[in-house]
């Protein structure tokens, strides 16, 4: 062994970083070893860069992305004031998304405990729907809709793309004609979009490259049943607060729930738009389904992710939040991601559950 030099099963003892996470900082150039063996390639560490090494192994127990924790530590070494303002800045974020997380977990539960309405107050739908082609790509593979029962957004992917999305929402659209049962709603809706898958292999031709996400609501006069599958989204704005109530069919969404990648870090992921579930599926693709409780007042978005992945949350909440009414609102997102640059088509669907006077 080199004189004055640990070896990385001492050093990772020392450190409290195990030796596979040495290797992974090495390959990522954010802890390199001081020597590296030419004939066996065994890494070699130096005392004095266990300082860095507990920093590393702290940062990443924080829950620090490696490339922040790679900045903080370039900046610890010219200047440790300025690595703890990087620190603060941080955490200030993790508390700011932490406390966005307390909100969500409070409207679940509220949303799982209160009572049903069972007042006679009538509810209904006001709704806008618009779909753009966005300032890059040659064509509108979106589809958007809005009617008295049914909202519905769908993202078509692959050369059949555009029919894809419109064949997906086509076979929804006689549920927007019908009384719903409320109690028989999700079932409806299970069928609707095997339907859906149906229509959309039609016109693929079952070609695995192409298909379509779908989101839609189905309104039964008090509640909204959702179905999901897919990256496009649903949020509820109430009382201020902005929930997303669907979860993203994407491979770095998983990673995320498995907790092997952070939010973070999955905006930069080259797989970022890899769906897991889409129309139609080899195998039979489960939506989601739920019902939610309607109030009045509540605000709902529908969107592709042409929207979500050019404009933050809490961007998304100030502008839906500002408009006074579902068209304004519409507009202003769709400007506001071609403002952004326009990657992809985009395209919402806002409605707001108002009362009217009882019959």
């Amino acid at each position: 062994m080199d004189e004055g030099l640990l070896t990385i099963g001492t050093f990772a003892k020392a450190s409290r970083l195990s030796p596979k996470a040495l290797r992974l900082y090495d390959e990522l150039e954010l802890l390199r070893p001081a020597r590296v063996d030419p004939d066996t390639g065994y890494r070699y560490y130096a005392v004095d860069q266990l300082e860095q090494a507990r920093l590393v192994a702290w940062l990443r127990r924080l829950g620090m992305p490696l490339a922040r924790i790679r900045e903080v530590c370039d900046t610890y070494a010219l200047d440790s004031e300025a690595a703890a303002g990087e620190i603060r800045a941080y955490w200030a974020r993790v508390e700011a998304e932490t406390a966005v997380r307390r909100d969500l977990a409070a409207f679940l539960v509220n949303q799982l405990t209160v009572e049903p309405r069972k007042d006679t107050t009538m509810l209904e739908l006001r709704y806008f729907a618009h779909s753009d082609r966005g300032r890059v790509r040659p064509e509108n593979q979106d589809t958007a809709y809005a009617g008295t029962r049914l909202l519905a957004v769908a993202d078509g992917f692959g050369p059949a793309g555009a029919p894809a999305s419109s064949a997906a929402v086509e076979a929804l659209r006689f549920l927007d004609t019908e009384e719903v049962p409320a109690g028989n709603v999700l079932n409806l809706l299970e069928d609707a979009v095997r339907s859906a898958t149906q229509a959309v292999q039609d016109v693929t031709r079952g070609a695995e490259d192409m298909g379509t996400t779908l989101t839609a609501l189905l309104w039964t006069g008090s509640r909204l049943a959702l179905v999901h599958i897919g990256d496009s989204r649903a949020y509820l704005l109430r009382d201020g607060g902005l929930f997303r109530i669907t979860d993203d069919h994407t491979m770095v969404q998983s990673l995320i729930d498995e907790g092997r990648l952070t939010p973070e870090e999955a905006t930069a992921h080259p797989q970022r738009s890899l769906l897991l579930k889409a129309l139609p599926s080899a195998a039979p693709a489960t939506p989601d389904l739920r019902l939610h409780d309607a109030r009045p007042g509540d605000r709902y978005l529908l969107c592709s992710d042409g929207l979500s992945t050019v404009v933050p949350d809490d961007r998304i909440r100030t502008l839906l939040g500002a408009a006074p009414a579902p068209d304004e609102a519409v507009r202003t997102l769709v400007t506001e991601a071609n403002t952004a640059g326009g990657p992809d088509n985009v395209s919402c669907v806002v409605a707001d559950v108002v009362e009217t006077a009882a019959a």
